[in-house]
C-alpha cells in the first residue's frame, strides 16, 4: 500500500503558520501531524501533497517522499490518501474499509485502488474521489491553527505513551529533584541537567531529547517535550509545553509549541502561543492569553475576527519574527512571517502583516525585505545553517501573496502619521 499525505484547501486557516509549511507539517504534541499519521498508519509516507511553492523547500526534509507526483504508483496499486489537518493519536487506527471519508467538508481519508497517477492538487483528488462520503472519518480534524495549540497539552502525554520509552539515560546530580513518578520521564543520553531543576512528573510525562541543557533554577511541569540541542535557563516551564530542536528558553511559558531554532532566552511571559521557527522574542516579551473579561477570544483569520471559543489563547507567532525588548502581545494576537516589532508600551494590535515594521506605533515597510533577508541569513548562519537560494524564492513568494493585505495596513500607517 502506498501513504499520501495532502493538505486541503483549509490552509490559510493557519496563516502565518503555514505561510512556509504545509499544515501537516504543523507540531502537536512532541511531533508534526504527518510524523502521527505514519506512526499510525505504520509506514512512511510515500508522497505529499501540498500548495506547489512549498515543493522545493519541503523536498530536502522529505527525504525519499515525493512530492506532487504520484506517477511512480502502478495501476491497481491500493493508495490511502490521509488529510494533514487529521490528527492521528495512539489510540487511533485507520479503517481497512474501501471508500471516501469526510473530515469537516473534505476528504478526510480516501482508500482506492483507482487509477491516481495524474493526481497532483487536492482539486484533482477532489475530483478523482468523486462527492461521495460514505460518512465523517471519525478522527478529529484541526480547522484552525489555534486548535493545534489547545490539543497539544493532552497530545504530549499520548506521544509519551506511543514512543513507549522512559527512563533516565543520563545521569541526574542528588540536588535534582523529581516531583512525582519517576518513570514518568523520558531523558535521553548528552543531556545535561544542572544542580537545583526540579523535573515535577505529578500531572504528566516529560521528555528531555539528547544534547539539551537545563540550567540551575528550572522548573519543567509535565506534560512537557523538550526537543533534541535546547537550552532552558532557569525558566519556569509550566505544563502543556513542547519545543522543537536548538530553542533557547527562559522566563515563563505555559501550554505553547515552539518550532525549532527559535529564541525566548529571557524573562517575559508567552502563554498558549505557537511560535513558528527562526523566531527571536526580545528581553521581556510578554504575551496576554486571557481577556479581562474571562470571554472568548477572538482572532485574525482571513481577513476577519473568529471567536475561538476559548478563554485561554495567546499569540500566534509566525516565523523569522522579531521583537524589541519589552514587548506586549495582546491576547489572540496574529504575528506575521517576517514582522519585526517594536514595543511601544503598551499591547500592540491583534494583527501585524507579513513582512511589516512595526515601528513608533504604525505599521509601516521599515527597511524593506531585502534587510529581513539578511537578517535572517546571518541568525541561520549562527546556528550553522544555511539561508538558500529556495529559501529566498520561497520568502519573496510568500511576499508576493501578501502584498496586498500588507499594503491595506501599510496606507493606514501613512495616514495615522500624515495625521500627525
Amino acid at each position: 500500500m502506498k501513504l499520501v499525505i495532502f493538505e486541503d484547501s483549509s490552509y490559510s486557516n493557519f496563516f502565518p503558520l503555514t505561510y512556509p509549511r504545509p499544515v501537516f507539517e504543523l507540531r502537536c504534541g512532541a511531533s508534526s501531524l504527518a510524523a502521527k499519521i505514519e506512526r499510525q498508519v505504520g509506514q512512511r509516507a510515500d508522497a505529499y501533497l501540498c500548495r506547489e511553492y512549498l515543493a522545493e523547500t519541503l523536498a530536502p526534509r522529505s527525504g525519499a517522499t515525493k512530492i506532487n507526483d504520484l506517477g511512480f504508483i502502478k495501476p491497481g496499486e491500493e493508495v490511502l490518501f490521509v488529510n494533514g489537518r487529521i490528527l492521528a493519536k495512539s489510540d487511533w487506527k485507520f479503517p481497512v474499509e474501501p471508500g471516501c471519508f469526510g473530515c469537516e467538508g473534505k476528504i478526510g481519508w480516501w482508500r482506492t485502488r483507482a487509477d491516481v497517477t495524474k493526481i497532483k492538487t487536492y482539486a484533482d483528488l477532489l475530483a478523482a474521489a468523486g462527492t461521495e462520503r460514505k460518512k465523517a472519518c471519525g478522527a478529529k480534524c484541526f480547522e484552525y491553527m489555534w486548535e493545534v495549540m489547545l490539543e497539544s497539552v493532552h497530545v504530549i502525554a499520548d506521544d509519551f505513551k506511543a514512543a513507549g520509552k522512559s527512563g533516565v539515560q543520563s545521569p541526574l546530580r542528588p540536588d535534582v529533584a523529581v516531583y512525582g513518578d519517576k518513570t514518568l520521564l523520558a531523558i535521553s543520553e548528552g543531556v545535561e541537567i544542572h544542580p537545583f531543576v526540579c523535573l515535577d512528573t505529578r500531572n504528566g510525562p516529560i521528555t528531555i531529547e539528547a544534547g539539551t541543557e537545563i540550567h540551575p533554577f528550572t522548573r519543567i511541569e509535565g506534560p512537557c517535550y523538550v526537543g533534541p540541542k535546547c537550552t532552558i535557563l532557569g525558566a519556569k516551564i509550566r505544563e502543556g509545553c513542547s519545543f522543537g530542536p536548538v530553542c533557547r528558553v527562559g522566563g515563563e511559558v505555559e501550554e505553547s509549541i515552539i518550532h525549532g531554532y527559535s529564541n525566548k532566552y529571557h524573562d517575559g511571559f508567552l502563554g498558549h502561543a505557537y511560535v513558528c521557527e527562526w523566531v527571536n522574542l526580545g528581553a521581556l516579551t510578554t504575551n496576554s492569553d486571557l481577556k479581562n473579561d474571562y470571554g472568548s477570544v477572538e482572532v485574525h483569520v482571513n481577513g476577519g475576527l473568529v471567536s475561538t471559543g476559548s478563554t485561554k489563547v495567546g499569540s500566534m507567532i509566525g516565523d523569522h519574527v522579531k521583537t524589541s525588548i519589552g514587548t506586549l502581545l495582546n491576547t489572540g494576537s496574529v504575528v506575521g512571517t517576517f514582522a519585526l516589532l517594536m514595543a511601544i508600551g503598551k499591547p500592540l494590535p491583534k494583527f501585524i502583516p507579513p513582512f511589516a515594521w512595526y515601528l513608533e506605533g504604525v505599521i509601516c515597510k521599515g527597511f524593506g525585505k531585502k534587510s529581513l533577508f539578511e537578517t535572517a541569513k546571518t541568525a541561520m548562519g549562527r546556528r550553522k545553517k544555511e539561508w538558500t537560494d529556495a529559501d529566498l524564492r520561497l520568502y519573496e513568494t510568500i511576499h508576493k501573496l501578501t502584498d496586498e493585505e500588507r499594503m491595506v495596513y501599510i496606507r493606514k500607517g501613512r495616514k495615522q502619521m500624515a495625521g500627525n
